[in-house]
């Protein structure tokens, strides 16, 4: 693993700029496109700058990539929706628990490091969720995230090993959960 992260490191630092320039757009087409895993970029992003510049780069351009996401689907895409699902009580009734959820409780689900962001973002948009309340959840929720896939690990099953890793992320997460009631209360969202 050791010799892989380094063969890693040398590969992105030949490239220079344009390396780190790729993973960071990476990270953001990620929240658009499933595809592509954003544990792999964001560690990439820690091994090529280190973990604060990395940890920073990694969490700004995830939270780009969600406004993208989120105003992508919050255009026409939302009417076409909203369009179709009218007379479905089942999809109106999630689609107002979703628009409703709490602040605080959308970043906790937004720290989960296995939630899938992409839908987060989709669904947010096409309900029109509250932008205010939908980037403050992002912003905090993501530290978490970047968090865990940068300095906790690449995969379930490391994490679940170390059950001090566990311990930290349970505590990350109810931070962010702490911070998100606290910024609620100030913004009034």
């Amino acid at each position: 693993m050791v010799e892989l992260a380094e063969q890693i490191k040398i590969f992105m630092q030949s490239l220079g700029l344009i390396g780190g320039f790729i993973g960071c757009i990476l990270i953001m087409v990620e929240s658009i496109l499933p595809v592509l895993p954003l544990f792999v970029f964001i560690t990439i992003n820690f091994l090529c700058f280190g973990n604060l510049i990395g940890f920073i780069i990694s969490w700004i351009f995830t939270i780009i990539g969600c406004i993208i996401s989120y105003k992508i689907c919050n255009g026409k895409l939302s009417k076409k929706y909203y369009d179709k699902i009218n007379d479905k009580e089942t999809l109106n009734k999630y689609t107002k628990k979703l628009k409703n959820m709490s602040i605080g409780s959308l970043t906790v689900l937004i720290a989960i490091p296995f939630t899938p962001a992409f839908l987060v973002n989709i669904a947010s948009g096409i309900i029109k969720m509250d932008f205010k309340k939908f980037i403050t959840a992002i912003a905090i929720g993501k530290i978490a995230l970047v968090y865990f896939w940068g300095y906790i690990g690449t995969s379930l099953i490391e994490s679940i090993s170390n059950p001090k890793i566990l311990i930290e992320i349970v505590i990350i997460v109810l931070i962010t959960y702490i911070i998100s009631l606290i910024i609620n209360k100030v913004l009034k969202i």
